[in-house]
Parts: C-alpha cells; structure tokens; sequence
C-alpha cells in the first residue's frame, strides 16, 4: 500500500486476526476503506476465483504451519497446504495473474544434513508439513513450465516477530520463550536445546517477498532460501531472550518432538545473486523488537 498499490486480502482468521490488519500505515490504512479483507478460504475455489479477478500478482502465505500440528493432524494439514496452494495456482492461472509468490518451508530440507542447506540439496520430509511443502514447489514448477504462471517459491528459515500468537499449543519457540519469561515461568524446550535454528526477522521476510514481486522473469519457476544465514542453538536463543528481559527464569526439557530436524541454517546465496535478497536485522535486534510488542499484549507484570 506504500508503493500506491491497491491491495486485497483473503484470510479465513483460523489462525490469523483481524486486529492485526487495524493499524497498517501508522494507522491511516483501515479494513474495508483503504484494502478490501474477505473472509474466505483457499480450500474454496469459488471464493478465490472471485477474490483474484484483475489481479496482477498474488502473495500466497496461507497455510497450515507446525510441523507437530501436521503429525496430529497429516489430513488437515495436506488439504489447507497442498490442496490449496494448487487451488491458488488453478485461480491465478484461470484468472490470468502473472506472478505468483508462495511462501514455502526450509522444512523441504527434511533428513538432508548438509549445512547450510542449499537449494538442490533437499531430503526426504520428515513430517507431512514438510511433504505439502516440497508438493508446493513441484507444482510450482509445472505451473510455470506448461501454462506460464510466473511462480516463486520462498524457503522461510523460522520466522518470528511482533504479532506471532504465543497462545497456541503450536505456537512458534520465540513467542513461547518471551512470553513464559515474562510471566515468570519456565520455558519448555524439547530435547537438549542443543538443536539450531536460522530466525529470521519477519520485516526481512517482507522485503524478500518484494524483491520476488519485482525479480525477472527469469528467476521464476524456483524456489529460494530466505533466512537470515546463521544458526543459533535453543539454549543460545534463550540466553539472548534472558538478557534482553533480565529474567533468570531457567528451562525445563521435555522429550523431542516427532518431525522435528536437528539443525537448520541457510545459505541465501541465490536469493541475494537472483532476487537481490539479504536480511538485514541481527537477531539480537529483532528480538529487542519483537519483545516491545509482546510487553505490551502479554506481560502480566
């Protein structure tokens, strides 16, 4: 909406909130006055045909996230992420949309053990969640390869930020970390906490997806890590989280979860040679800021 673009959302709020659409452009952009917001879901492609009618480009995060909730869940999870994400694919090529960038997983790295993981190198899934991923980008491929859909798809590297809900038994370890400290309470960590992860500042996360709005054509029909290209343990992360709250609140361990990798980080390389992509925000910054919001939504000091 800064660049003057006119902007339309489809969310169907099963994990998202519609407060967090309220305050956009230091609160001058409002739902259903200055971008329209309709309620609707993926799964329907009725709804999606309408939505994506003289559309030029779509931004497709929908989906599912957790890798335990697809465990527990492999049905849901398969319908909302890889039925339909070819459902948005089907839509956008019915509807004559040009571009289409899809968020997809470093999930799709599954078993493979390299590091850091790099694009063509990718495992065998070891979760469902990981398996819709890795659908995602085959089709994404066929779809620009027979009917020329231009299709990007972006690795994520565990995202975090401002607003990521800490309520959910799925939640993300971030907000779960932040928010059992700010409470006083111990955070859970699964497994040793020796496993790594690559955290990536969400605004970072935006700005890939606009360098992939505007990356040549020649750059679709692929896939692209966006990490920040660093690691950082469990154990490191919570020491950070410690420091920033001045909390001396410790962990408790529980058993590891099924599906879950052991280490993670990514070479974004060809995001930043391709796209022109490298994220700019230190974790330890981006976690500075992210605790401002959850102080102000969660602390019950």
């Amino acid at each position: 909406m800064q660049r003057g673009l006119r902007v339309t959302v489809l969310d169907n709020f099963c994990t998202g909130k519609i407060e967090n659409l309220e305050n956009l452009c230091d609160g001058k952009a409002k739902p259903g006055k200055d971008f329209q917001v309709v309620n609707g879901d993926i799964r329907d492609s009725s709804v999606l045909n309408a939505v994506v009618k003289k559309v030029d480009a779509i931004l497709h995060q929908a989906a599912l996230g957790s890798v335990p909730r697809s465990v527990e869940d492999p049905w849901t999870t398969h319908t909302v992420n890889a039925d339909g994400t070819l459902n948005v694919f089907l839509a956008a090529r019915k509807n004559h949309v040009q571009r289409v960038v899809y968020a997809s997983s470093s999930s799709v790295y599954g078993d493979a053990e390299t590091l850091p993981k790099q694009e063509g190198k990718e495992g065998v899934a070891l979760s469902p969640y990981a398996l819709t991923k890795q659908i995602n980008e085959h089709y994404s491929r066929l779809f620009f390869d027979l009917y020329g859909l231009e299709t990007l798809g972006l690795r994520y590297f565990n995202v975090y930020g401002a607003r990521q809900d800490p309520a959910s038994e799925y939640a993300a370890v971030i907000p779960r970390f932040v928010t059992a400290l700010l409470k006083g309470e111990p955070p859970v960590i699964y497994g040793t906490g020796e496993q790594t992860r690559d955290f990536t500042y969400v605004k970072d996360v935006v700005e890939a997806n606009i360098a992939a709005l505007e990356a040549p054509h020649e750059a679709c029909g692929q896939a692209y890590n966006i990490g920040a290209g660093c690691r950082t343990s469990l154990l490191e992360l919570l020491s950070v989280l410690q420091d920033l709250l001045g909390s001396k609140v410790q962990a408790v361990h529980a058993a590891p979860r099924p599906g879950d990798v052991m280490h993670s980080m990514a070479d974004t390389s060809r995001a930043s040679s391709i796209l022109g992509f490298s994220a700019r925000t230190s974790l330890k910054e981006g976690l500075a800021q992210s605790i401002e919001w959850y102080r102000t939504c969660y602390s019950q000091v």
